[in-house]
C-alpha cells in the first residue's frame, strides 16, 4: 500500500471539511482577519505554526547541517523579540479595532499619509512599503516552494520542477479559497502534527545517532560553538533581527484577529516560550545528518534522509504528509498577506471597492499571480537556507520608522525621514546580499541585514534631527 496517498487523502478530506466548516467566503473581517476574535489557544498555535512551520523547520535543518548552532541565534532572537512585541500588542490590537487597521502597511500608511492634503507623496510610500514587503514575503514563500518540492521529490519520485510545480498549486489553491480564517483554522492542526513528529521521530532519532548529544563533538568546533556564519552574525542576531517580530506582516495579521488587547499581549508571551525548543531541535537534526551521512547533502534534502533513516512506511507517510501540512500552513500564510497588502494598501487605501466580495475576488487573483511569481523563484533560485535568510532579516529595516509611528503623537511630519529611510536600507540590504550571492569570498548574504539595520536607524536618527532643528529654525524666525 502507498502510505502516502493515504495519509494525504485523510488530510485532504480533513482540510477540506474544516474550510467549509469555518470559512464565510463573503465575510470580509472573517477572510481578513478571523473577525478579530481569535481566542489565545489557536492564535498561540497558528503563530508558532507559522514560526516553526515546514519552510522554516526544512530551512532550519538544512542551516544546522551547514552551520551548526548559529541556527539556534535566530530562535532566540526570536524570543526576545515576542518579549518587546508584548510591550505593543495590545496598542496595535486596540488601534486595529478603532481605525479597522487589517494589515502593517496599512498601520504606516495611515500615520506617513495623508492623501487629502499630499496625494502624491501617499501613492509613491504606499506603494514603497507594500512593494518592498511583497518583496520580502516572496522570499519567504519560494523557501516554502523548496520545501515542498524537496519532500515531494524523495516520495513521489517525480522531478524537482514538477514536484515545484505541483506544491505551488497546492498553496495558491487553498490560500485563494480560505484566507485569513482558514489559515488559522488549518495552523492548529499543522502545529499538533508538527509536535507529535518532534516527539515520536526527531528527538528519539537524535539521540539514537548522536549517543545522548555525545557525538556532536565529531563536527567542526565552529559548528558547535555558533561561529560558522561568523561573530558578527551571532552578534547581530539578538541585537538586529530580534526587532523583526515587532514589524513582522504575519504577527500584525495574528495581533489583529485576536479577541482582544490581552490575548494579544499573551499571544507574544506564549509564542516567545513556546518557540525556542523548535529552534534548538531543528538544528539538531541538520547537525545529526552531517555526523551520519558526511558533508556532502544537498542541505534541502536533510529533513527527508533523517526521517527515511528513522521511520517505517507507515511512519515516514505521516511524518511526510505532516510537514507538507505545515509547509502549507506557512506558505498560505504568507501569499494570503502580500495578497491583502496588495489589494488593500497598493494605493494608500483609498480605493474603494464595490462589495466584500468584489474585494475578496482581487486578492484570490492577486493569490494566484504572486503564487506563480514565488514559483519561478523557487525554481530559478532553489537554495533553501539563503531564501529563508534573506527574507526574515530583511524585514528588520522596518523597525527604525515602526517604532517613530507607535511611540510618536504625530510621525506625519516625519513621513519623508520615514521614506527614505526604508528606501535606502532596502537597496543596501538588497546589495550587500547579492555582493555575498556572486562573491561569498568577499562578504557573508546571511549578515545582509546587519548594514541594513544600521543605515535604516541612522539615516532615521538624522533624519529626525534635520525637522526638529528646522522646527525650531522657523520658531526662532517668528
Amino acid at each position: 500500500m502507498n502510505w502516502y496517498i493515504f495519509w494525504i487523502a485523510i488530510y485532504l478530506i480533513f482540510i477540506i471539511y474544516l474550510t467549509l466548516k469555518h470559512v464565510k467566503s463573503h465575510d470580509l473581517e472573517n477572510y481578513l482577519v478571523n473577525n478579530r476574535n481569535t481566542k489565545l489557544v489557536p492564535l498561540v498555535f497558528t503563530t508558532l505554526a507559522t514560526f516553526v512551520g515546514g519552510g522554516t523547520s526544512i530551512g532550519l535543518m538544512a542551516m544546522g547541517y551547514e552551520s551548526g548552532f548559529a541556527a539556534v541565534g535566530i530562535g532566540i532572537a526570536y524570543v526576545i523579540g515576542f518579549m518587546i512585541m508584548i510591550r505593543f500588542a495590545g496598542k496595535i490590537h486596540r488601534i486595529g479595532v478603532k481605525e479597522r487597521i487589517y494589515s502593517f502597511p496599512q498601520y504606516l500608511n495611515s500615520r506617513y499619509t495623508k492623501a487629502d492634503e499630499d496625494p502624491g507623496f501617499a501613492r509613491v510610500f504606499s506603494a514603497m512599503v507594500t512593494g518592498v514587503n511583497i518583496f520580502i514575503f516572496f522570499f519567504l514563500l519560494a523557501a516554502q516552494f523548496v520545501a515542498m518540492a524537496s519532500l515531494l521529490k524523495f516520495a513521489f519520485e517525480v522531478d524537482y520542477t514538477y514536484a515545484a510545480i505541483i506544491s505551488g498549486i497546492i498553496i495558491i489553491t487553498y490560500t485563494a479559497l480560505a484566507g485569513m480564517a482558514g489559515v488559522i483554522v488549518t495552523d492548529s492542526l499543522q502545529f499538533i502534527i508538527i509536535v507529535l513528529m518532534i516527539i515520536f521521530i526527531f528527538i528519539p532519532g537524535i539521540i539514537e545517532d548522536t549517543d545522548w548529544l555525545n557525538r556532536l563533538s565529531e563536527l567542526p568546533k565552529d559548528m558547535t560553538n555558533g561561529t560558522a556564519e561568523g561573530i558578527g552574525f551571532l552578534i547581530a542576531l539578538p541585537l538586529f533581527l530580534s526587532w523583526s517580530v515587532l514589524v513582522r506582516m504575519d504577527i500584525w495579521q495574528r495581533v489583529l484577529a485576536a479577541k482582544s488587547d490581552a490575548v494579544a499581549r499573551k499571544m507574544s508571551l506564549w509564542s516567545g516560550i513556546g518557540m525556542l525548543p523548535f529552534y534548538i531541535i531543528f538544528p539538531l537534526i541538520g547537525m545529526t545528518v552531517r555526523i551520519t551521512h558526511g558533508e556532502h547533502l544537498l542541505s534541502e534534502d536533510v529533513t527527508y534522509i533523517f526521517l527515511n533513516d528513522h521511520s517505517n512506511a507507515f511512519i515516514l507517510g505521516f511524518a511526510v504528509i505532516g510537514l507538507l501540512s505545515a509547509l502549507m500552513s506557512s506558505g498560505d500564510s504568507f501569499l494570503n498577506i502580500i495578497s491583502i497588502s496588495t489589494a488593500k494598501d497598493f494605493f494608500g487605501w483609498k480605493k474603494k471597492e464595490k462589495t466584500s466580495a468584489d474585494l475578496q475576488k482581487n486578492i484570490k487573483w492577486i493569490s494566484g499571480i504572486f503564487g506563480v511569481l514565488a514559483l519561478l523563484l523557487a525554481l530559478i533560485f532553489p537554495r533553501i537556507v539563503d531564501l529563508m535568510v534573506v527574507g526574515i532579516s530583511m524585514i528588520v529595516i522596518y523597525t527604525p520608522i515602526t517604532l517613530l509611528a507607535l511611540l510618536k503623537k504625530n510621525p506625519y511630519k516625519y513621513r519623508y525621514v520615514a521614506l527614505w529611510s526604508i528606501l535606502l536600507a532596502f537597496v543596501v540590504n538588497l546589495t550587500f546580499f547579492l555582493l555575498g550571492i556572486f562573491l561569498p569570498e568577499q562578504f557573508n548574504a546571511k549578515s545582509s541585514f546587519i548594514p541594513a539595520f544600521l543605515v535604516a536607524t541612522i539615516s532615521t536618527l538624522i533624519g529626525i534631527g534635520i525637522v526638529k532643528r528646522k522646527k525650531i529654525t522657523t520658531k526662532s524666525r517668528i
